[in-house]
Parts: structure tokens; sequence; C-alpha cells
């Protein structure tokens, strides 16, 4: 079918080319008034004589740059005080001269682009032909591929029955995956929330830490107050808790232990030691149980 379309293309394609070939190579109609125009030019100037026959008359006439110099109507050479009268004649001559060479120009183009077409068409014809033979072989090719395509097919069908059968495993996978993914999401839950409460710590270990650093460097101070240390870089080690206080070794009298017992409960009720081996309150160590 395909074949027979092409063999069919080819034949409208070529009578088409001849029957543009042959309008191209015909020449133009003859106007009704079949005029006979020469025009050249002379010292710059446009000389033009015109001879026509126009609605049953002849007319000859000259005009240089388009202005009437004589005029003759059926061989009488009219005078120019009567020129006038042929104005109307003259002026629709000259309308049709020029439309007859615009029309002359464009079956020119006309007839160069039928040319140009046909010699396309031809070489068009020649592609066609080349293309339905390259379609002949590439039939013969798609035909070995359909056979090709069959065993594949075959193939592929038993590839899609194992398919199914791992189908089936992936699936089983996934409900076990999808409850592992259950179970994590509860315990990714618990995680979240144990490490908000671990910040809610860490920020309250902070706080306390600074209030007892704090606390401490206001505790020197009294004692350097209350002469047990000559000054504030004095402390070496400090022991205190609800039995004893100790600086520097030191046990402190019961009276002095009752003071900063009930001053700084904090320290009194646990187990604080502090040791500064730097002497540097920035490098304080607090150990408290």
């Amino acid at each position: 079918m395909k074949t027979n379309y092409l063999k069919s293309s080819l034949i409208l394609i070529a009578a088409l080319a001849f029957t543009t070939a042959v309008n191209a190579q015909q020449p133009a109609k003859r106007t009704a008034y079949d005029p006979y125009n020469n025009y050249h030019s002379i010292d710059g100037k446009g000389h033009e004589k015109i001879q026509t026959n126009w609605k049953g008359k002849t007319y000859q006439m000259e005009l240089v740059n388009n202005k009437l110099t004589a005029l003759a109507v059926d061989g009488e050479t009219i005078p120019s005080s009567k020129w006038g009268n042929y104005s109307a004649a003259i002026a629709a001559i000259r309308e049709q001269i020029r439309k007859d060479r615009i029309q002359a120009k464009k079956d020119q183009a006309q007839a160069k682009r039928d040319q140009e077409q046909a010699g396309r068409d031809q070489q068009q014809a020649k592609r066609d032909q080349e293309q339905a033979e390259r379609d002949q072989r590439q039939a013969k090719v798609e035909q070995e591929e359909a056979a090709r395509d069959q065993e594949q097919a075959k193939r592929d069908q038993e590839q899609a029955s194992k398919d199914q059968v791992q189908a089936k495993r992936d699936q089983e996978q996934a409900s076990r995956d999808q409850e592992q993914a259950s179970r994590d999401q509860v315990q990714a839950k618990r995680d979240q929330e144990q490490a908000h409460l671990d910040q809610i710590q860490a920020k309250k270990d902070q706080e306390r830490a600074a209030e007892d650093q704090r606390m401490l460097k206001q505790m020197i101070g009294d004692m350097v107050a209350d002469h047990i240390l000559p000054n504030e870089d004095a402390l070496h080690e400090l022991s205190f808790n609800g039995e004893e206080m100790i600086v520097n070794g030191v046990k402190q009298p019961e009276s002095v232990f009752k003071k900063y017992s009930a001053k700084y409960p904090r320290f009194a009720k646990g187990n604080t030691t502090y040791e500064n081996g730097k002497r540097q309150f920035n490098g304080l160590h607090i150990h408290r149980n």
C-alpha cells in the first residue's frame, strides 16, 4: 500500500512540474488596447513614445519627463491647444500601461518562481523515489525486528512470572519494613521527648552551676571578712557537709560551722568539696554529691 501511494505521488508531482514549466514559458497576454511603448533617457530626461489602439482609435503620443509633447489621433496631429479634449483617454492609457508594467514584473517574478518550483518538484520526486526504496529496505528490517520482538515477548512473559513471585516477596518485606518503621517512629518520639527533658535538665544544671559559683564567691568573701582567709586567692581546699567545715585542711570551730551552715545551707546539706590548684576563681572546681 505504501509503495503504490508513493508511485501515485511521483506521477502527480511530475505532472504538476510539467504544467508549471509550460505555464512559465507562455508569453504574457496582450491587453485589449495593444500598446507599443518605447522609453529611453536623453540628457537625464525621460523620453517616452506610445502608440496604441484605445476604444476604436489609434493614439500616438510622445512625453518628456511625463509631460506630453506631441499627440496624434488616427494619424491626425492634434495641436497642444486641444490636448485637453483627450486628457481622459491619455490618462487612462497611461494608467493601463502602468498597471501592465507592474503586472509584467509580477508575471516575470511568478514565472521565475514557477521554474524554481518545478526544479524543486523534480528534486523532491527524486528524493521520494529514493525514500520509497529506503522504505522497502526498512520494511524488511522491521519484519526481521518483529520476529525478534516475538521471541523477546516470550522471554518477557517468563520474566514477568518470575517478577510476580519476587513482587509478592517484596510486598511481604515491605509490610515488615512498615511495621519496623512504625516502631522506629514511636522510638524516635520517645527519643525526642527524652532529648527535650535532657535540654531542660542541662539548663537547670547550668543555672545551678552558675548559682554555685556565685554563692562560693560570696562565701569566700565572708571567710576573708571573718579572717578565716587572708584574701580571696588564699582558698586552696574546702570540704563542707552537714557535720563539719574544713578550710585549707583546717577544721573550723563549731560556731563558724553553724554560721556558714545557716547562711549556705545549699553547701552544708550536701557534700561539697572545692579545689583550686591554680589559685584562680575562674579555675575553680566544685564537686558536690
